[in-house]
């Protein structure tokens, strides 16, 4: 959909009734009208939302320590703005060193990692977790944190090249 197009159809909408317009079809226009994902790390929420803007499933997040958008390998902050699913990783049994002094955790990663095409940064994304104790805080190093339940259950429901968005933290 060109933006044209989107402009004269989100314009026409609210003469429609209320509820004609999705709840998060102000992101559609970066999303092509296609299902996509929204994260709002300051609600610490992630939603699968269909073409039209309603939020389909609503999961919670951790994300990173830090407030602000990621600029250095380190620098323990999620990245802000649009981008796509470039890989579906199975990441049952790849450890990982939290540098807590525990050492390797095997399955850091929950059963999936669904990697970000993040410039700059390879290892970015949306992933399950050994710490479900984690969900709903600011507890990691700049990727998207679910309950092994709930990446499970998203993985089912998106594809690659699906939009992800990460709305910025608040100033």
């Amino acid at each position: 959909m060109t933006k044209r197009l989107l402009i004269l159809v989100l314009t026409l909408l609210p003469a429609l009734g209320a509820g004609a317009q999705g709840r998060f079809a102000q992101y559609l226009d970066r999303a092509d009208s296609a299902p996509f994902i929204l994260i709002d790390k300051q609600a610490l929420k992630l939603w699968l939302v269909d073409g039209r803007g309603e939020p389909v499933k609503e999961y919670g997040i951790a994300c990173a320590v830090n407030y602000g958008p990621k600029e250095r390998r380190g620098d323990h902050k999620t990245p802000e703005g649009t981008f796509k699913i470039n890989q579906l990783l199975n990441a049952k049994g790849i450890p990982h060193d939290f540098h807590d002094g525990k050492g390797p955790i095997p399955d850091a990663y929950g059963p999936w990692f669904l990697r970000l095409d993040v410039p700059g940064f390879r290892d970015i994304g949306i992933h399950g977790t050994p710490f479900p104790e984690s969900i709903g805080t600011r507890a990691t190093e700049g990727c998207i944190r679910l309950r092994n339940e709930d990446i499970t259950d998203l993985k089912q429901r998106v594809k690659l090249g699906t939009t992800v968005i990460i709305l910025p933290d608040p100033s």
